[in-house]
């Protein structure tokens, strides 16, 4: 088998339980045991001292004075009660022992296991997940602070702010925070907050006590309507040992209500400070830089000399360029008059109007030839006409009825008779002449 580390070395006693010590207090930081009261000791300091035993074991415990103005009851031997409190060593006599932050009588037990259990069932279903923590504004527009009016835990809260952030303004939603109805209270002030128009912090507000005494954070209510809020939520219920269903659910837990002040407000003075100190700082860099600049300055200007006699030498040179271009230009103006006089000759010689003018004129006579020869055309036409409309009149079937002929037609079906086989007694004609028609009717055939 190794040998421990701590069996490898010579220890002196005093080492030892220290090193005994640190092992209890790092693995054994907070613990609850239930026991019964005996050898209740209360010297002149103040503190209480006791052995808590069962059947098999016992340890002592002690309760110092200013953690017993949370006892519901006195302490008396014989009593069953649960301990809460952390291991520690008193090393002149090597005993190890329970140092108490509370005592709550054996009936209290059943409210441990209800908030064991509601915790436990709270973080299955993510209340406690961080995740959905809201973070801290760095300065609030508004606190709302919700306590019992009558509490010191307000009065601490509103003294530590007033020293930190004074101009922030602070509303006080009063409550009672212990009792039956406590609960309700508190539930509803976190609901009719987050139904206004307002944006700030919730501070949840009380001071220390019994399991009891801050029973009214443990209810499931309050918590889901922490977990409800859409206003960050800082629970700062007890003092540091202290815990609530509330402290798992909010959004920051603050150990006491005075340290929830300095959570939710910055240090004005800090921040003037800071301010003062930037403020010196961006000057200190601003004169630097002047200081630079007004350097590189003053190195240009010997390199550059004086600006007034480069003005005048750039002066001269703008008035020579001047010159040069107004020269140049005239010349250009000039080549170009006479380019364009040249090319106003040359198109003299081919002006296109008169072009225009002889184009016209030869229309003209066109207009006229081609004028006269339709007429030819249509007086040879006319006389072609006048001929075969005189050949047709001599030929119409009209011409012939003019000298007494005429058309007989059937009048059933017009069909023209040109033979007495065509007919037969009875039918009826119609006979066309000259002038007018005939009708008749066959009454007999040779």
């Amino acid at each position: 088998m190794p040998l421990s580390p701590y069996a490898m070395q010579i220890q002196s006693v005093s080492e030892l339980t220290q090193s005994i010590r640190g092992v209890l207090e790092t693995e054994f930081s907070f613990v609850t045991v239930t026991g019964e009261i005996s050898n209740l000791r209360k010297p002149y300091s103040g503190h209480l001292y006791f052995t808590l035993k069962d059947e098999n074991a016992q340890i002592k415990v002690v309760l110092f004075k200013g953690q017993q103005k949370y006892l519901n009851t006195p302490l008396q031997d014989g009593q069953q009660v649960i301990c809460r409190g952390r291991i520690s060593v008193y090393e002149p006599r090597g005993d190890y022992q329970i140092i108490a932050d509370v005592v709550d009588s054996v009936g209290t037990g059943a409210l441990q296991v209800a908030f064991e259990n509601l915790k436990k069932k709270l973080e299955r279903e993510g209340l406690f997940d961080s995740r959905h923590k809201k973070h801290l504004p760095f300065l609030p527009e508004k606190i709302f602070i919700i306590t019992s009016p009558k509490g010191a835990a307000l009065y601490d809260f509103l003294r530590i702010a007033s020293m930190r952030y004074p101009s922030v303004p602070i509303s006080l939603f009063p409550v009672r925070v212990q009792g039956n109805e406590a609960a309700d209270d508190i539930a509803d002030a976190v609901t009719q907050l987050n139904s206004r128009e307002d944006s700030g912090v919730i501070v949840l507000c009380r001071g220390g006590g019994s399991l009891e005494d801050l029973w009214a954070f443990n209810e499931e209510k309050v918590a889901r309507a922490v977990y409800a809020s859409h206003l960050p939520v800082v629970s700062a219920v007890g003092h540091e040992i202290d815990f609530t269903i509330t402290d798992f659910v909010a959004d920051h837990r603050s150990p006491t209500p005075t340290a929830a002040a300095k959570d939710v407000l910055p240090d004005g003075e800090a921040l003037k400070q800071r301010v003062d100190d930037l403020s010196s700082r961006i000057s200190t860099s601003m004169q630097r830089r002047m200081e630079t600049l007004r350097r590189r300055l003053k190195f240009a200007e010997h390199r550059l000399g004086d600006p007034t006699s480069l003005l005048s030498h750039f002066r001269l040179v703008l008035d020579h360029s001047q010159l040069s271009l107004s020269t140049a230009m005239a010349r250009v103006l000039q080549s170009r008059q006479e380019h364009l006089t040249i090319l106003q000759s040359k198109l003299g010689r081919h002006n296109p109007e008169q072009k225009v003018v002889a184009g016209r004129q030869k229309i003209n006579e066109l207009t006229e030839k081609l004028t006269l020869l339709c007429r030819m055309l249509i007086e040879r036409k006319r006389k072609n006409l006048e001929k075969n409309a005189a050949l047709l009149d001599a030929v119409s079937p009209l011409k012939v009825l003019g000298r007494g002929y005429g058309i007989i037609r059937k009048e059933s079906d017009g069909c023209i008779i040109r033979s007495a086989a065509q007919v037969k007694k009875g039918d009826a004609l119609r006979i066309r002449i000259h002038k007018g028609e005939i009708s008749s009717q066959v009454t007999g055939k040779k």
